[in-house]
C-alpha cells in the first residue's frame, strides 16, 4: 500500500488537537468535544480498516513505512503484526469512551483535557507501530507528558504528589532501557528492529541488556515491587486519566516485553524465567489480599490490575502457545472490564462525589441498571467463564502447567482471591443495606452512560463466547515468536 496508513493513524489525533488549541474562547468547548470526538472515531474506523485488511498468513511485519530521519542513524520505520494491531484497535476503542465520559465529569479546562488525550493517543499508536527501538523510546516516554497533565491538573486533592510519583517512578525506570538502546547500536550497528531479529545479539550481551529493558517494562507493567505509584495515580486521576492508564498505558510494557524482550534477548529470557516467575506470583497474590483490605473502589481496582498483570508476564515466559496467546487476549480484556470498572466508579462518584465503598449499599434497589451492569464487569473481572476475563487467565494457566507445576497451583490460589475481592466488592456497593440516604435521590445512569458502558458489556461477552477474531489475528505472530526462540536456544544447547 503507498498510502502511508500507519502514519495517518498515529498522528491524526495530533492534528486534531491543533484544530482545538487554534479554537479560542469558551463557547467553543461544544466545538472541542465534536472535534475530539469525531477525529477519534475517525481513528477508531481507520483501525479497523487496517485490522480488516491484513493478512492473516504471515507473520512479516505489515503496511511498512521507512524514512531517514536523522542521518540514516535513525529511522522512522513503522510496521504491524498480529500482535500489535489487537493493541491498536484497542486504543483507538477506549480513546472515544473516554472523550465521551469526559463530558460530565471534566468541569474546568476542556480543551485542554481533550487536547491532552488527542496527544497521549498519538504516542499510544506510535509505541505499536514502532520498527525503530529509539523511535519508540521517544513514543514510549513522550506519553509521559499529557498522563502527568491529565493527573496533575484535573487529579484529586493529592494530584501533585501523584503525578511526580508517576512521572519519576517511570521516567527514572526508563533511563537503562535508552542506555541499552545506545548498546544495541553500539553492537549491531542499527536500532532497526527488524534488522536486529537478523544479527542477533551476542549471547555475552544479552543478560546485562535484558535487565536494562526489564527495569523500565517492570515499572510500567507494573511489577511487584516497583507497583507503588499505580494506586495512587489511579485515585488521583480523572475518570478517563484513570481509564487510559489502566486499559492502554500498562499493557505497553507487556507488549514490550514480547516485541523486544523475547525475540532479541531468547537466551537471557530462558535465563531470567524464574526471576519473572516469582514476582509475578508475588504480585497475584499479595496484591489480591492488599486489595480485599480497601475502603476505596479505585484502590481496590487498581491492585486488581497488578495482580492480572502478574498473569499476563506469567504467561509471556511460559515460552508456550497457550501462555503467549492467553497474555496477549489478557490484556485485551483487561484492558475492557478495567476500563469499564472506572468508569463505574466515575458514575457513582459523579453523583456522591466519594469513591468510599462504605458510602455505598443497596445501590441495586435504587440504579438498578447501573447494577446490572456494574455485576456483569465485576463478575468478568473475577474471570467469571463466558466473560473475557475467563479465556485469558484460563490460557495462561494452561500453559504455565505445562512450564511449572507448582507456579502454576500458586496463580490458580490468585484467582480464588480475585473471586473474594470483586464479590466483597460487589456485595458491600450493590447489596447490602442503604445506609446513606443520599443513595436514594440518586439518577440511575443516563443515555451516555448506558451507551459507553452497554459498548464494553458487549464486547466483554461477545469475546467470552467468540474469541475467533482476536486468536486468529495473533496465531501466526504467536507462532513465529515461539519458534525463533526455540530456535534461538536450540542453537546455543548445541555449541
Amino acid at each position: 500500500m503507498d498510502f502511508p496508513i500507519l502514519s495517518t493513524l498515529i498522528f491524526l489525533p495530533l492534528v486534531s488537537s491543533l484544530f482545538i488549541f487554534i479554537s479560542r474562547g469558551q463557547k467553543n468547548n461544544n466545538s472541542a468535544i465534536y472535534i475530539s470526538l469525531f477525529s477519534s472515531l475517525a481513528t477508531f474506523i481507520l483501525s479497523l480498516f487496517v485490522w480488516y485488511s491484513m493478512d492473516y498468513t504471515s507473520a512479516d511485519f505489515q503496511f511498512l513505512e521507512e524514512q531517514s530521519w536523522i542521518n540514516d542513524f535513525i529511522k522512522f520505520k513503522l510496521g504491524i503484526d498480529g500482535i500489535s494491531i489487537l493493541f491498536i484497535v484497542l486504543t483507538t476503542l477506549i480513546t472515544p469512551i473516554c472523550i465521551i465520559s469526559c463530558i460530565n465529569s471534566v468541569k474546568d479546562r476542556i480543551k485542554e483535557f481533550l487536547i491532552a488525550i488527542l496527544i497521549l493517543e498519538t504516542f499510544m499508536i506510535g509505541v505499536f507501530c514502532s520498527l525503530d527501538l529509539v523511535v519508540f523510546y521517544l513514543f514510549f516516554e513522550a506519553g509521559l507528558i499529557p498522563m502527568f497533565l491529565i493527573i496533575g491538573v484535573w487529579g484529586g486533592p493529592r494530584r501533585v504528589y501523584s503525578a511526580f510519583k508517576f512521572f519519576l517512578f517511570t521516567l527514572l525506570g526508563s533511563v537503562l532501557m535508552l542506555v541499552a538502546i545506545i548498546a544495541i547500536y553500539w553492537i549491531t550497528g542499527t536500532t532497526d528492529v527488524t534488522q536486529i531479529y537478523e544479527i542477533k545479539i551476542p549471547k555475552e550481551y544479552q543478560n546485562l541488556l535484558w535487565l536494562a529493558f526489564f527495569i523500565s517494562f517492570a515499572v510500567k507493567t507494573p511489577m511487584w515491587p516497583v507497583h507503588t505509584w499505580l494506586p495512587d495515580a489511579h485515585v488521583e486521576a480523572p475518570t478517563a486519566g484513570s481509564v487510559i492508564l489502566a486499559a492502554i498505558l500498562l499493557k505497553m510494557a507487556g507488549y514490550g516485553f514480547l516485541r523486544f524482550s523475547l525475540p532479541m534477548f531468547p537466551l537471557a529470557s530462558e535465563f531470567f524465567t524464574p526471576l519473572i516467575f516469582t514476582l509475578s506470583i508475588i504480585a497475584i497474590i499479595y496484591t489480591s489480599l492488599v486489595a480485599l483490605m480497601q475502603e476505596d473502589m479505585k484502590k481496590l481496582i487498581a491492585y486488581s490490575s497488578v495482580a492480572h498483570m502478574g498473569y499476563v508476564t506469567l504467561g509471556i515466559f511460559t515460552f508456550t502457545k497457550q501462555g503467549i496467546e492467553g497474555s496477549v487476549f489478557q490484556m485485551i480484556s483487561h484492558g475492557l472490564i478495567s476500563a469499564a470498572l472506572f468508569l463505574c466508579v466515575g458514575v457513582v462518584y459523579d453523583r456522591l462525589h466519594s469513591r468510599m465503598i462504605g458510602t455505598y449499599g443497596g445501590l441495586v434497589n435504587y440504579l438498578p441498571k447501573y447494577s446490572f451492569l456494574f455485576i456483569v464487569f465485576a463478575l468478568a473481572g473475577l474471570g467469571l467463564p463466558g466473560t473475557s476475563g475467563f479465556l485469558g487467565e484460563f490460557l495462561v494457566l494452561t500453559g504455565t502447567f505445562q512450564k511449572n507445576y507448582l507456579v502454576a497451583m500458586l496463580a490458580t490460589f490468585g484467582v480464588v482471591l480475585g473471586a473474594a475481592y470483586m464479590l466483597w466488592l460487589t456485595k458491600r456497593v450493590i447489596f447490602g443495606v442503604t445506609k446513606n440516604d443520599q443513595i436514594k435521590n440518586l439518577k440511575d445512569v443516563n443515555k451516555l452512560e448506558i451507551i459507553v458502558l452497554g459498548i464494553l458489556a458487549v464486547l466483554v461477552i461477545f469475546f467470552g463466547f467468540f474469541p475467533v477474531p482476536l486468536m486468529e489475528t495473533l496465531n501466526i505472530s504467536v507462532d513465529n515468536l515461539i519458534n525463533n526462540y526455540e530456535t534461538a536456544v536450540q542453537i546455543e544447547s548445541l555449541n
